[in-house]
């Protein structure tokens, strides 16, 4: 009898402690805050540091269950500042754009410090400065942006770029348009420069920025919208602080950080982002004193570009459009 007493009372012991740790579990599990980040595109190596802080525990770390999520039909733009996502990423451009139409949204945290983007060539096209542009075919996706920079860049050199012929290439991979239709597109070096490294067919690359720092602008940013930044500082705070230590993690270990992002998106090519992600490493910080700051010259810059080039209805109140209020001291 007292035997079958002593196993009675252990198992209810056990019970009580595994019901515990199961309360316990689910309290904590409660207590986490979920918000969503929109992306802005497909997973790719301007993202590592999101997923980074998603597999780390750092956002669990700061109370938060982050959903990273891709845009779909509506944009990250669109989506963060309706509040249907806390937090997305976009580009200086678009927030301009949007600020100056009195859209609430807010860049927070710059990713990239520099402009990594320019137009790009196969080598045997013979397109090494703005002049080559006249007579070519250009593959781009529509916007009024892409004229204007290389309208800018080509007066430089007394070029004309009603001489370059436009084409809209929509989705259309870039190498298989240069070999097809087009003869020079804009592209992000950090990802399809480093695939055309890969493929060993050589580039030549115009950086826009090295045309006009007015052009150094921030591509990607991190957004939220003004009511998030009203009505929960204390999350935007707790989101930016584990995405800085999860792109900070990507600048000290790329290989790792690589490994995450392909864990995260196992469709992508391995070799293309354990090189991408090696390549953009220290772009993320670069010369800034701590990721994701960004200068209201930088701002300014670009929206009275934008203004001069007709790009916008009226001129952009900067300090509204960006803050470093939220990123770790």
């Amino acid at each position: 009898m007292k035997k079958w007493m002593f196993i009675i009372t252990c198992s209810v012991l056990l019970l009580t402690a595994c019901s515990s740790a199961k309360d316990k579990a689910l309290d904590e599990k409660e207590e986490l805050k979920k918000v969503s980040v929109v992306l802005d595109w497909t997973p790719n190596t301007n993202h590592t540091g999101l997923y980074v802080a998603k597999e780390k525990g750092y956002f669990k770390k700061q109370g938060l269950d982050v959903d990273i999520i891709l845009p779909g039909e509506a944009g990250a733009d669109q989506l963060v500042a309706s509040g249907k996502a806390e937090f997305g990423v976009g580009y200086q451009e678009s927030v301009t754009q949007a600020r100056v139409q009195d859209v609430p949204l807010v860049s927070i945290a710059a990713v990239i410090q520099h402009n990594t983007s320019g137009f790009a060539s196969p080598k045997s096209k013979g397109i090494t400065k703005p002049t080559d542009f006249e007579g070519k075919n250009y593959g781009g996706w529509g916007s009024p942006v892409e004229k204007a920079v290389m309208d800018s860049i080509m007066k430089q050199e007394n070029a004309d770029v009603d001489k370059v012929n436009f084409i809209n290439m929509g989705d259309t991979d870039f190498f298989t348009a240069v070999k097809r239709d087009v003869d020079f597109a804009w592209i992000y070096y950090g990802w399809t420069g480093i695939e055309a490294e890969l493929r060993g067919e050589e580039l030549n690359m115009l950086y826009v920025k090295d045309y006009s720092n007015k052009l150094d602008y921030y591509t990607p940013v991190l957004t939220t919208n003004e009511k998030m930044i009203e009505s929960n500082p204390e999350t935007v705070k707790a989101f930016l602080s584990a995405t800085s230590k999860g792109y900070q993690y990507t600048i000290d270990n790329p290989k790792e950080a690589a490994d995450i992002l392909l864990e995260a998106a196992p469709d992508l090519d391995k070799e293309l982002v354990i090189k991408s992600q090696e390549w953009l490493a220290p772009k993320y910080k670069d010369d800034a004193d701590r990721w994701g700051e960004q200068k209201l010259d930088v701002w300014e810059n670009y929206a009275s570009w934008m203004y001069d080039n007709d790009l916008l209805d009226k001129k952009l109140e900067s300090k509204k459009a960006f803050t470093n209020e939220f990123l770790p001291k």
